[in-house]
């Protein structure tokens, strides 16, 4: 009796060590988190619109109605912004964020927003309202990567 118990014994310790290993291995296998590299080619545009004072309630209504447009034609807008009123060197801009697959692609994909007919009245609405500088728009615009730590890429 006392070998049959050992046996049993052997059995039991060798069924649970083959269970943790193969825990073990498919624990590591589902738990492996691969790194997520950027595509080096994405670029994300941030556009900051400065208004004529007071403007930006009037150039934010454009935009909302816009929006649908830009996004039609692969414009990816990341999200609009306006300061808070305890903001006020900031109190006559409007922020918007884009991403794009490449610098190439952004340029097509404005070329052809601007080419839509049904772009053209709220580009015509919102002439009146960006302040100019030295005859030109005053709008800041910056192609930007994200860094290798970026949440975002």
């Amino acid at each position: 009796m006392s070998a049959n118990w050992k046996f049993k014994a052997w059995k039991l310790c060798a069924t649970a060590v083959i269970s943790f290993a193969c825990g073990s291995v498919m624990t590591a296998r589902l738990t492996h988190v691969e790194k997520v590299k950027a595509d080096s080619n994405r670029v994300f545009e941030l556009m900051v619109y400065h208004t004529e004072p007071g403007k930006v309630p009037a150039l934010e209504s454009i935009f909302k109605d816009v929006s649908k447009l830009q996004a039609n034609h692969g414009l990816n807008v990341i999200g609009y912004w306006v300061p808070d009123e305890d903001s006020p060197a900031w109190k006559d801009t409007f922020v918007y964020l884009i991403a794009h697959p490449s610098q190439e692609d952004a340029q097509k994909n404005w070329d052809a927003l601007h080419a839509d007919p049904a772009f053209l009245p709220y580009r015509d609405a919102a002439v009146p309202l960006i302040e100019r500088v030295n005859g030109a728009f005053h709008v800041d615009e910056v192609f930007m990567h994200p860094t290798d730590f970026s949440a975002m890429k």
